[in-house]
């Protein structure tokens, strides 16, 4: 391993994915390996560890970027449904052994700054991003840059709501119940099928059933992108995660319920598949690897 060398972690409610890339090229990742996610903050300082001294024997990476499938600021993830034990915790301060500059950020906002580095929103400044997975994450790129807001928590799409009757949950918004990656596994399950994977390769096959299912997603989906792309009139909507690859029977829906929900100036949106799919995370992680603090602006 190069001392021009990053190390791109991807922290997952569900797994932890790691790889190295060269500072200059994020995209070209050599994958170390995938994990359950860790259960508290030792098992994750212990797992960032040995990776350094199993990949880095010689020489430390010049920085490691690590995404959180919540809300980041700075180094401090302040709040992660899916992995509630990192509430609150200086991530920085949990890796600072590793003797190495960390950048830590939210999936969704690393996973656009990886496509607009290098990837499906290369040239654009403007766009929006879903990355659909176990719940979904959400970023906007305005002007050239993350919107972070406040807290670093702006544009979160997933608690979007269409249903002025839903109660409500704390840590799952209407948005995800609706659309994510447990919905569809709900809805594949409901129609004798053993998950989201069946139900979109039912639905490539034509079965009524699977098309109905996939068409409730993609309606909800679309419905509640409506109010985004309103407010924000972006050059295009990316979908990135695990059901990036399912545009063509998700794609559809998703564009005749925004365009229904339109002013005929904005139904022109398009909507594009990341390229980097399910490594979206780690491409991002590495970018802000190599970017260091201010990892969310874009390199002129």
């Amino acid at each position: 391993m190069t001392a021009a060398s990053v190390l791109a972690l991807d922290l997952g409610g569900t797994s932890l994915r790691a790889a190295f890339a060269p500072i200059g090229d994020p995209a070209a990742l050599e994958n170390v390996g995938r994990w359950p996610a860790p259960t508290s903050l030792g098992v994750l300082a212990d797992q960032v560890r040995n990776l350094l001294d199993s990949c880095f024997a010689d020489t430390r990476p010049v920085g490691i970027g690590i995404t959180i499938p919540g809300l980041v600021e700075g180094t401090v993830a302040r709040w992660v449904p899916n992995l509630p034990f990192l509430d609150g915790v200086d991530l920085a301060a949990v890796l600072a052994p590793a003797g190495v500059p960390l950048a830590a950020g939210n999936d969704a906002q690393m996973a656009l700054v990886a496509e607009s580095d290098c990837g499906a929103a290369v040239g654009l400044d403007d766009a929006l991003l879903l990355a659909i997975g176990t719940g979904i994450g959400s970023a906007v790129l305005s002007g050239g840059r993350i919107l972070r807001g406040a807290h670093g928590g702006a544009c979160s799409f997933g608690w979007a709501s269409a249903d002025v009757g839903d109660p409500g949950e704390d840590r799952s918004g209407w948005l995800e119940r609706q659309a994510a990656g447990r919905a569809l596994d709900r809805l594949g399950r409901g129609i004798g099928l053993e998950d989201g994977a069946a139900l979109i390769e039912a639905a490539r096959s034509g079965e009524a059933a699977a098309l109905a299912a996939i068409g409730q997603v993609g309606t909800a989906l679309g419905t509640a992108l409506a109010g985004a792309v309103a407010l924000l009139d972006p050059e295009a909507i990316l979908i990135a995660g695990g059901v990036s690859d399912a545009l063509d029977v998700l794609g559809p829906p998703v564009l005749e319920a925004l365009r229904r929900q339109l002013p005929p100036h904005l139904r022109a949106i398009e909507l594009r598949a990341g390229v980097f799919g399910p490594r979206a995370g780690l491409v991002g992680a590495a970018v802000a690897a190599g970017r260091g603090q201010d990892w969310w602006r874009r390199k002129e």
